[in-house]
């Protein structure tokens, strides 16, 4: 935009005819195209159904018949301790074994068979057989493992191998 020249003393006013004006105008919001946000969802459709589409395996199937109990491991200065949670089950439900290192729960929850009139309306317990592996991080004396279970609460206790515990060395003088 230009500014018309100031007039000095003794000098001609000089009119510019290029004057450019100022117009003033209403904002207006940018249009977009419409056809790349239906673009958009529709692809986000399709992935929604893709994840969908997938066959999910019932709780039936063999992915999720069995289930898992919540276990915790923990190190101490002479033992592993493998502290798992089995409530509802008697110990000759419940089988440990130790090979090469890895640690493994198993043993199977049965179905109560008693069978009470009315409907059920809620079932969350899980039955069936369950398998936990855990890799232990230090070498264990397998040979003196020893497993009790009080409360439903199932604790091994894994005593290190000597080579695995730690060793005080003496430092001596020269």
């Amino acid at each position: 935009m230009a500014f018309p020249k100031l007039k000095r003393k003794g000098e001609e006013t000089k009119t510019t005819s290029n004057l450019n004006h100022m117009s003033i105008i209403r904002y207006q919001v940018p249009q977009l195209s419409n056809w790349s946000s239906f673009d958009r969802l529709s692809s986000l459709r399709d992935e929604v159904n893709r994840l969908f589409d997938f066959s999910w395996p019932s709780r039936d199937s063999g992915l999720f018949s069995g289930w898992s109990p919540a276990l915790d491991v923990f190190d101490d200065k002479d033992n592993l301790v493998v502290k798992a949670e089995l409530p509802g089950l008697k110990k000759e439900e419940i089988n440990v074994s130790i090979h090469d290192g890895v640690l493994t729960l198993s043993g199977e929850r049965k179905r109560e068979t008693e069978k009470k009139e009315g409907e059920t309306f809620r079932s969350e317990r899980y039955f069936g057989k369950f398998q936990r592996s855990v890799t232990l991080p230090t070498a264990v004396d397998s040979n003196k493992v020893n497993a009790t279970y009080k409360d439903g609460i199932l604790t091994v206790e894994l005593p290190k191998a000597e080579e695995a515990k730690p060793k005080q060395i003496a430092v001596s003088v020269s």
